[in-house]
């Protein structure tokens, strides 16, 4: 091994030492590498930025469009609010949650999956009076566990797949690894149900504190068939997150708390009280729409809209006045939903029939530029958006499903390569409107692109320069190790690496010395592929080493230790089923 192995190896430890040892983002580190591979000539600018263009990588960024139209479009709340339902026990909680968690992430980027069902289960969590401990880390474990059954639900396996066609063997269909990945879902989904709730703690979670917020009456009104012909409690509306239901309305008829197996029916009108948020989250419900009939004059498409709150100031054009004798929506080019006043929770007509005063809150629907335009003025005191609150367009939740569904067709049955088929849906969402060109730019990660590229710079220089044959040699015990111990072996470091750095760049680091290890051993590669493929999408026992283990973090109210108690153990278990499983279906 030459002056180039040394460098190569010294850099692939450094890296390994920073990310897990410094603060500075993985993206800074990966890239500083790759700059010096390609100043001192390791490798040439053409191999130093190959990892760029490969197809795994681009498959990724186009799959952050696919996922962010299918937000958009409230699809994904559409499934979720069907499938959890109402348990009544911790244990049915995370079976309802485990299925459909899984199932996403099978088909879209597991990080993505988990960024939207973290609020969804924390509002149902509080429904349903569970601790959200007992469900965020089953959450993110479930979210990794789905990831592994297709070709598309992790990035690593995009990644490891583009190394595969790189190295000139044949490219992995969607459902190739989905014999392991079944197997190993079914045994670690048992595990959970059995054994995470006595081994996850009793905690609240980090939370808004409720009873410190503002009050707000809002109303809805039942649209369409969607809810008409459900009860209360079927459609979910006795135990929101944010708020509550006082009243109901039908015709001129006025029903204080209604039952719970009272049934719902077109235009009945519902009186909620709660928190902004409430707000938000009703408008999240499929049925449902805001009984202002200024919401349908409000010229802002649905992506550009937020739920704003503003507090009245001195000169405020219409003081004295209601807001019916008003023109708001004219003068704002917003829609006050609804009206808070101090501790005044019952302001006739939930405000908007009263007269308004200084320091009165508002609570509005408008574009999103409105809390830049107004911040400064002294129309009001204070203006504020709520984060994440645009309106779902339910609309087209139908289609993007659809375009989902073509999309993994596709690719299933090789019509057209994954690579294609994701950019092809991609570009359906945005011709479709299911989402903007903005908003398909910023949902794209390029921090996450930016590591997977120049990993595979690192792994490159590896190979090249002969280090990973010296370690792999190194690795063997000059050959006293059999196929199955160096799987074992493999698959261990690959694990131990995922808990220290970064998923992608384990499995980009370690495919050279794996590869290197099959050729002296003279057996088939694709084990050792595939193992490194799930075992760097194992990372239970740390918070920083799987990206969803770090989301769940703060929201479950976890400790260092809670992820040794689970991860530990689930984390042998996933070693122990996955290993066989590779052998029965990928013999040497």
């Amino acid at each position: 091994m030459g002056w180039e192995g040394i460098l190569s190896t010294l850099l692939v430890v450094g890296v390994l030492g920073f990310l897990a040892l410094s603060r500075i983002t993985p993206d800074l580190i990966l890239m500083a590498a790759l700059i010096i591979l390609l100043v001192s000539g390791v490798v040439t600018p053409e191999v130093a930025f190959a990892g760029f263009g490969n197809t795994g990588l681009m498959t990724i960024a186009a799959l952050y469009v696919v996922a962010a139209g299918l937000r958009e479009t409230g699809a994904i709340q559409c499934i979720t609010r069907r499938l959890l339902g109402q348990p009544s026990t911790v244990r049915e909680a995370q079976f309802r949650m485990l299925l459909p968690t899984a199932g996403l992430s099978a088909f879209l980027n597991n990080t993505t999956v988990v960024a939207m069902l973290i609020p969804a289960i924390q509002e149902w969590c509080q429904r349903l009076k569970l601790p959200p401990s007992k469900l965020l880390m089953p959450l993110s474990f479930a979210a990794i566990l789905g990831g592994t059954c297709t070709l598309i639900g992790t990035s690593t396996n995009l990644v490891v797949n583009g190394l595969l066609q790189k190295s000139g063997y044949p490219g992995l269909g969607m459902f190739d690894i989905s014999s392991v990945g079944l197997v190993l879902l079914l045994a670690a989904g048992a595990f959970l149900l059995l054994f995470s709730s006595r081994l996850l703690p009793d905690r609240g979670g980090v939370n808004e504190g409720l009873e410190s917020l503002r009050e707000y009456r809002v109303d809805m009104l039942v649209e369409g068939s969607t809810l008409a012909g459900q009860s209360l409690s079927a459609a979910g509306l006795l135990n929101l997150g944010y708020g509550y239901l006082t009243e109901l309305g039908r015709g001129k008829v006025i029903i204080r708390h209604p039952a719970h197996d009272f049934v719902l029916r077109e235009d009945d009108r519902l009186s909620f009280v709660g928190a902004p948020r409430c707000a938000q989250e009703l408008r999240s419900i499929q049925g449902l729409k805001p009984a202002n009939d200024d919401i349908q004059r409000l010229d802002i498409v649905h992506f550009r809209r937020r739920l704003v709150e503003a507090v009245i100031g001195p000169d405020f054009p219409f003081l004295g006045m209601t807001l019916e004798e008003c023109d708001f929506l004219g003068s704002y080019q917003a829609v006050v939903l609804s009206v808070s006043r101090g501790s005044e929770s019952n302001l006739p007509d939930r405000g908007l029939g009263a007269r308004l005063q200084v320091g009165d809150t508002l609570l509005m629907e408008a574009g999103k530029e409105f809390t830049n335009q107004y911040r400064f003025r002294k129309d009001f005191l204070l203006v504020s958006a709520l984060e994440d609150s645009s309106p779902p367009n339910f609309q087209k939740a139908q289609l993007a499903l659809g375009i989902l569904a073509a999309m993994v067709l596709l690719s299933a049955f090789k019509i057209v390569p994954i690579l294609q088929a994701a950019w092809l849906a991609a570009g359906v969402m945005l011709i479709t409107g299911c989402m903007n060109a903005g908003l398909a730019r910023r949902s794209i990660d390029f921090s996450v692109l930016t590591v997977i590229g120049a990993s595979f710079a690192l792994g490159e220089a590896m190979n090249s320069s002969g280090a990973a044959k010296f370690l792999a040699e190194f690795l063997m015990f000059n050959g006293q190790l059999t196929p199955v111990l160096m799987l074992v072996l493999v698959y261990a470091l690959t694990a131990i690496f995922t808990e220290l750095i970064t998923n992608n760049a384990s499995a980009v680091l370690m495919y050279p010395i794996a590869g290197s290890v099959a050729e002296q051993l003279g057996v088939n590669f694709m084990p050792f592929a595939i193992a490194i493929m799930f075992a760097a999408s194992a990372s239970f026992i740390t918070p920083i080493g799987y990206q969803t283990n770090l989301m769940v973090y703060g929201p479950g109210g976890y400790r260092m230790s809670d992820y040794l108690r689970l991860g530990v153990p689930f984390s042998i278990l996933t070693g122990c089923v996955t290993i066989p499983a590779i052998l029965w279906f990928w013999p040497f």
